[in-house]
C-alpha cells in the first residue's frame, strides 16, 4: 500500500491510498457519506488482485481534512479528477457506493473521456426523484439502518466490528454537513441519459436507507446498463456479502477493460 495526499486550490486535503500493482487498470473507490477507507477493507484485497485499486477519503470524511467553504457535487467530483491527476492515471474505473455513486455520476457526466466504467452502488440521482428510506433506525443506534435486518441478526460480531472500526476514525461534523447540502442541492435525473460508458446499478434488496426502487429506477433512464440486485443484503452489502459483491464489480470490469 502506498499513502499520498493531494491538497486542493482551496485548502482541502485528501487522503489517498493506492493498493495493488500499477500495470494493472486503475479502479477508484468512492466511499459514502461520513465513511473512510476502511469500510472497503473487505473488498479492497481481492479488487487489488486484478486492479490498481484508489481509494480516498472525501473532504470532510476519515483522514480528509475539509475547509469551511460551500461544496457542490462537482466539488467533490473535481476532488476525485485531482487525485487521478496526482497519480498520473488519465482514465479509470469508477466505482462509487451511495454518497459516492452521486460523486461518480457527476464525474461520468462532466468528464466522460475520464471514466472507463461506472459502479452506481445504493444510490440515486438526487433527493426530488428519490425512492424515500424504508424506515428509521432507533435514535440510539442509527448504525443500523446502513445493514440488512437480517444480517445484524445473524452476525452481531462483524456490526460490531465495523462500529468499533468506524468508531477509531476521525469525525468531521462540519465536513459531514457540507456533503448533505451538496446532495440537497444536487439533481442529475435529466441528464442520466447522457451516461455513455459502461454502468452496472448494483444495490442491496434490504436496503433500508436508500430503498432498492432507485436502482431499478438509474438502471431504466440509464442507456445499456446492467442492474444487479443482491438478494439479502442492505446498505452496506459490501460489507455484509464481500466475497459475492466483489465478484459481481470484477466480472463487470472484466467484461469492459480497456
Amino acid at each position: 500500500m502506498r499513502a499520498v495526499s493531494v491538497v486542493r486550490p482551496d485548502g482541502a486535503r485528501l487522503y489517498v491510498e493506492v493498493h495493488g500493482h500499477p500495470a494493472d487498470e486503475p479502479l477508484v473507490l468512492l466511499e459514502g457519506m461520513g465513511g473512510d477507507i476502511p469500510g472497503w477493507r473487505r473488498n479492497i484485497p481481492r479488487l487489488a488482485s486484478e486492479h490498481l485499486v484508489v481509494a480516498y477519503d472525501h473532504r470532510g470524511n476519515g483522514r480528509s481534512v475539509a475547509p469551511d467553504v460551500p461544496t457542490t457535487m462537482a466539488t467533490f467530483a473535481e476532488d476525485c479528477l485531482a487525485v487521478m491527476d496526482a497519480l498520473d492515471i488519465e482514465r479509470a474505473h469508477v466505482y462509487g457506493q451511495s454518497f459516492g455513486g452521486m460523486v461518480a455520476i457527476e464525474l461520468g457526466l462532466s468528464r466522460p473521456e475520464r471514466v472507463r466504467t461506472l459502479v452506481l452502488a445504493c444510490t440515486h440521482a438526487g433527493v426530488a426523484r428519490a425512492a424515500p428510506a424504508r424506515g428509521r433506525a432507533p435514535k440510539d443506534r442509527p448504525w443500523l439502518q446502513l445493514y440488512a435486518p437480517s444480517f445484524v441478526a445473524a452476525r452481531p460480531d462483524l456490526v460490531e466490528e465495523d462500529q468499533r472500526v468506524a468508531r477509531a476514525q476521525p469525525r468531521d461534523p462540519e465536513g459531514e454537513r457540507r456533503q448533505r447540502e451538496a446532495v440537497r442541492a444536487w439533481d442529475a435525473w435529466d441528464r442520466l441519459p447522457e451516461l455513455r460508458m459502461p454502468v452496472l446499478v448494483l444495490h442491496g434488496s434490504e436496503d433500508q436507507l436508500v430503498d432498492v426502487a432507485n436502482a431499478h429506477a438509474l438502471a431504466e433512464r440509464i442507456p445499456g446498463a446492467e442492474l444487479v440486485v443482491i438478494e439479502g443484503a442492505g446498505h452496506v452489502y459490501h460489507a455484509e456479502q464481500p466475497e459475492l459483491a466483489d465478484g459481481i464489480v470484477l466480472d463487470f470490469l472484466r467484461r469492459h477493460r480497456g
